[in-house]
């Protein structure tokens, strides 16, 4: 039976999703030293002000320029940055800008204006003198927009990172099927005379591991649905290979319910079966490790196969470069795959990645 984890929503770069509070905050951040800087000059430019009327005087002005920001974020949406760069678009932001500037001063003076109605008194004026209010306006243009322009650019780069992941995971899941598949069903065929009953489980095997590998859609599983998949696949591969396929597994109590990026474990265990157990007659044993630490879940998989010479070899093939590039976008540095080898000593293979526990119960082997 298949261990079900809690749907874990896709973790780093491909969690692209922000709440409105968030946003809200960092607009907040954003606004907050324009804000300070703003009152300093308001004191500067007015002895007489106190450090009390300086402060709601910068608000006033800094909260028209946030909201005048919002028209400044519309306008680069429907403007997106140009590749290669077009005289066009350097000539709307150029007379864009001074209309922001014109416009906070406005703004910013009817405020003052209304306050000074309703108050009976002239506070101190936020939209004063005018020059060096236009040339702020205009260098506030150029960072709110520049700031979301670069924001929408971090954007689509999350967004690529997260479709090239995925192309990953599809590709992986598509490179599971041509030759395990062949050789699966050649056993279950040649089993279906000698050993009827036999087939029967292995179709059933079978039809476990290809539908796990065409439905499963997440980045990171839990370590113990991962283990269950792969458990299916040595159960086949051990049909194949009879006494010539020996599994050892040793697993922390508390591993099976870390997270691990899906068929990361099938591919380490199939590159030991493929390159390790198939080339040669004699028993094969692979062992899979899985350890933990307060950071870090190290995974190794190793046998005693035929080995290679490391030097020699080009690359690692196509499920293992697809496995490293899968762990670059979803943990950054934070996770590493090593694989040793020589003649006659079989293949190492070491994965380790940040500990991030599912919702799953805690699974022991």
């Amino acid at each position: 039976m298949r261990m079900h984890a809690a749907r874990t929503p896709r973790q780093g770069v491909f969690h692209t999703g922000v709440s409105r509070t968030w946003i809200w905050l960092q607009l907040l951040i954003g606004w907050l030293p324009m804000w300070a800087l703003y009152s300093t000059l308001i004191v500067t430019a007015h002895p007489g002000s106190t450090i009390r009327m300086a402060i709601f005087a910068g608000m006033r002005a800094i909260a028209c320029a946030a909201a005048l920001g919002f028209l400044v974020q519309r306008l680069t949406q429907r403007l997106p940055w140009p590749y290669p760069m077009r005289a066009s678009f350097i000539a709307v932001h150029a007379i864009a800008a001074p209309v922001y500037a014109f416009a906070w001063f406005g703004t910013a003076s009817l405020v003052d204006g209304a306050l000074l109605i309703l108050h009976k008194s002239a506070p101190v004026s936020s939209a004063a003198p005018v020059i060096p209010f236009l040339i702020l306006g205009v260098w506030l243009y150029v960072m709110v927009a520049g700031i979301t322009y670069a924001s929408q650019a971090a954007q689509r780069a999350s967004a690529a990172e997260s479709l090239a992941v995925t192309s990953q995971l599809a590709a992986l899941r598509s490179q599971l099927n041509p030759h395990f598949l062949f050789n699966a069903l050649h056993t279950v065929v040649q089993l279906i005379p000698q050993a009827p009953a036999q087939a029967t489980h292995a179709a059933e095997q079978l039809a476990g591991l290809l539908r796990t590998s065409l439905e499963e859609d997440r980045d990171l599983v839990s370590l113990a649905e991962e283990w269950a998949f792969v458990e299916r696949y040595l159960d086949l591969e051990r049909i194949r290979f009879g006494e010539r396929l020996n599994v050892k597994l040793t697993m922390d109590d508390n591993a099976g319910v870390i997270l691990v990026p899906s068929f990361a474990l099938q591919t380490l265990v199939e590159n030991s079966v493929r390159h390790g157990a198939a080339p040669r007659i004699e028993p094969t044993t692979l062992s899979i490790y899985a350890a933990t630490s307060a950071r870090m879940l190290t995974l190794t998989v190793s046998d005693d196969g035929v080995g290679s010479d490391m030097t020699k070899r080009a690359n690692d093939g196509t499920g293992l470069a697809r496995l490293r590039g899968r762990l670059g976008a979803l943990f950054g540095d934070q996770a590493d795959l090593t694989i040793t080898s020589k003649p006659g000593d079989g293949f190492v293979a070491t994965l380790c990645v940040p500990r991030t526990v599912s919702d799953a119960n805690e699974f022991n082997p």
